[in-house]
């Protein structure tokens, strides 16, 4: 049985059209099941978040094709693990971005910041909003700390759809620059990342809720995807993610437990979840071994990309983390700056929230083979550094 959304769907959608190999939505909490092309943002009956579901079947045949093996990684080859149709993709050829050999480690970078809008949060707007298109929407609404909000701008333009991004009052100049470039419109309200998302909640009915759901999810498996792909399908011994609001961190984790379900890979990597030290309730809660996220309500830091006092995913990253074995690292924004500059040396410019996987790796002191995520491009917030140094 099916719960059902308050939100239904629109133009008579039945819930399957477009879903491909998505059988459904899953809470993540309580387990109430929702068709997997409806419009729902989270769960309907406690609030909790919300995973979709895939028939192995189709996917194994569908990755056992010749066509699958001599195809170079890049974000649609993987069209067989998202919930939307690649041939209605609204893309901007993300994806299919470096993984760089560190010249003094046993460590990769996978380098974010080459995604059309610089970031990995293309991989999530191309499914998000191609879903978006298949409901037949014509408005989107975003919460975002500024890397999110340019990405949905920018792929909802493509689109010919309106998008309204609201952003905590500290956001970034530049971010916010970027997000009325491709027209969106801006608006400013709360302090923190949290108080902003949740009036966007409020105002759901009037448009599509883009932003940390399951179907951005979806296409943020392709990070891993790609890495394992790049790495001739030999898996790392750890994969370290920034982590805001938790979705990357996840979708990395159910990417390569798809892709060992379907045989492609044959072990699962340590994921290793790095917070800034002024923002990080994963880390406490992974630290205390509690189940419990306790919020953030002040959350302080230079890297804005990460700053999220309370993570959609965060209960989803601990069972991650738990079931990987893997490590929770907290770094302080002193030891972000420095990761910043060494990955300069490396001749990659991120900005703070991209720096910090490289960071929670020099913390740790990881060994064996290591991938660093790198999320953004330091374009993204150029003075971070600079205004960090100048005090």
């Amino acid at each position: 049985m099916f719960a059902r959304s308050r939100h239904g769907s629109r133009n008579g959608d039945n819930g399957t059209r477009g879903s491909m190999f998505a059988s459904y939505q899953s809470c993540f909490s309580c387990k109430a099941r929702y068709r997997a092309n409806e419009r729902v943002f989270r769960c309907e009956r406690c609030k909790g978040s919300l995973l979709l579901v895939y028939d192995r079947l189709p996917q194994r045949k569908a990755v056992r094709s010749k066509a699958f093996a001599l195809t170079r990684p890049h974000h649609w080859k993987y069209w067989m693990f998202y919930p939307v149709r690649r041939e209605r993709a609204i893309t901007m050829e993300e994806g299919g971005t470096p993984l760089l050999q560190s010249k003094t480690h046993n460590l990769w970078f996978k380098y974010e910041g080459e995604n059309p809008t610089g970031s990995f949060k293309d991989r999530g707007s191309t499914v998000e909003i191609t879903h978006a298109k298949e409901l037949g929407v014509s408005r989107v609404l975003c919460a975002s700390t500024g890397n999110m909000g340019a990405s949905v701008a920018a792929y909802a333009s493509r689109a010919h759809m309106q998008a309204e991004i609201w952003l905590p009052k500290g956001t970034p100049p530049v971010k916010t620059r970027q997000i009325k470039a491709y027209g969106g419109r801006v608006v400013r309200y709360g302090r923190t990342y949290n108080e902003t998302l949740e009036k966007t909640f409020e105002l759901a009915k009037r448009a599509y809720l883009a932003g940390d759901y399951a179907y951005r999810l979806e296409g943020q498996k392709s990070v891993a995807f790609e890495i394992a792909d790049q790495l001739k399908w030999r898996v790392p011994d750890y994969v370290v993610v920034p982590v805001g609001m938790g979705t990357l961190a996840f979708a990395t984790y159910k990417a390569f437990a798809e892709l060992e379900a379907l045989g492609l890979t044959s072990r699962m990597p340590r994921l290793v979840a790095v917070q800034a030290a002024g923002c990080a309730p994963v880390v406490q809660a992974f630290e205390k071994n509690s189940h419990m996220i306790i919020q953030v309500n002040n959350p302080r830091t230079i890297a804005s990309a990460i700053n999220c006092g309370y993570p959609n995913y965060g209960h989803e990253v601990l069972r991650a983390l738990r079931k990987t074995k893997g490590l929770a690292v907290a770094v302080t924004d002193k030891e972000i700056i420095a990761a910043q500059r060494a990955l300069g040396k490396e001749g990659i410019f991120a900005e703070p929230g991209g720096a910090a996987s490289y960071a929670g790796f020099l913390k740790a002191g990881l060994k064996g083979s290591v991938v660093c995520v790198v999320t953004g491009s330091g374009l993204k917030d150029p003075f971070a550094g600079a205004k960090r140094r100048s005090k």
